[in-house]
């Protein structure tokens, strides 16, 4: 009888956006020039840095990592995104809820550890100088990133496991324009106590605590950049921060009132806008953010540009 109960949703109900039929395909288009500058800006980031010898330092690597987060983060949520403008009743199963779930989660968790190796890496690079490269060698980048990515992987797989083994009796309808934990837990007809803790316990171990490491680490960097003589040399250390600390004050600004301000205070309208930030602008803002400031991406871009040029001429 529990397996049944547990099968008797097989299909998602996804509202999405609603009342935007007068202006769809504005907002259909707006979301898909989104995807598309979000895929290519992410990728001209990753090339530039595989290509160029002078980016092939800790921050660039941290960033092609950052900037693969965004483009599984934005594929996972956006296309689907796209299909709720165009079809009013968009239908998916209940394992691709799932599986949307589970990709986006891996992502988020990941860009939140991937923030704070880079906050440590700035902290070195700005606090510690003379133990920078020391530290910050290859090996150990390496290292930082592949348990970023495991750990992610493994432990929203955890609390996404004990999801599937709930009943869901229905309705399956979610108001939201992709699978998120609370619209998935709302469809339960079971206890969800045990999956609440365990998340909330997930959640403090690899959200707030990074969060507060990401706060102290730019503390030290600010009582040592204040330290600094020189207004030059004040305003290069914070110029190599300050992207960072941006995308930081975004990124967590947005999960904080998604995740810790009770769903009784806000309505679903609000909590779409939210998540909106977080899900679509933030992938599209990284590259944006990183590279615009940046003159050694600029740099390598120009000779990417000047090479094939040259082999054109050729």
């Amino acid at each position: 009888m529990q397996e049944i109960n547990r099968s008797s949703i097989t299909v998602i109900h996804l509202l999405g956006f609603q009342d935007i039929h007068r202006v769809t395909f504005m907002v259909f288009f707006l979301f898909f020039v989104v995807y598309c500058v979000t895929l290519c800006g992410n990728l001209l980031i990753i090339v530039l840095v595989s290509y160029s010898q002078i980016l092939h330092t800790p921050m660039y690597f941290f960033l092609t990592q950052l900037s693969l987060s965004d483009i599984i983060l934005a594929s996972d949520i956006l296309p689907n995104i796209l299909q709720a403008i165009v079809i009013e009743d968009n239908i998916l199963s209940f394992m691709d809820c799932i599986a949307q779930f589970y990709f986006f989660d891996v992502s988020e968790t990941a860009e939140c550890l991937l923030l704070t190796v880079m906050s440590y890496d700035r902290y070195l690079a700005i606090c510690r100088p003379l133990h920078y490269t020391y530290i910050m060698n290859h090996q150990f980048c390496l290292r930082m990133v592949f348990a970023t990515w495991i750990t992610s992987a493994c432990v929203v797989l955890i609390h996404t496991l004990t999801i599937t083994k709930l009943d869901f009796c229905g309705p399956n309808i979610i108001d939201h324009f992709f699978c998120d934990l609370d619209p998935i837990l709302q469809l339960s007809c079971s206890d969800i106590t045990a999956v609440e803790i365990e998340v909330t316990m997930l959640s403090a171990l690899l959200v707030v605590i990074p969060f507060f490491i990401i706060i102290i680490s730019y503390v030290y960097i600010i009582v040592t950049i204040l330290q600094i003589p020189s207004i030059t040399g004040r305003q290069k250390a914070f110029s190599t921060c300050s992207a960072h600390l941006f995308v930081v004050s975004m990124y967590y600004g947005t999960l904080l009132c998604v995740y810790l301000v009770p769903n009784s205070n806000q309505s679903w309208n609000v909590t779409k806008f939210l998540s909106l930030l977080y899900t679509v602008v933030t992938p599209i803002m990284n590259p944006i953010i990183y590279s615009l400031r940046n003159k050694d991406l600029r740099s390598a871009a120009e000779k990417i540009i000047s090479d094939l040029c040259h082999l054109e001429r050729n």
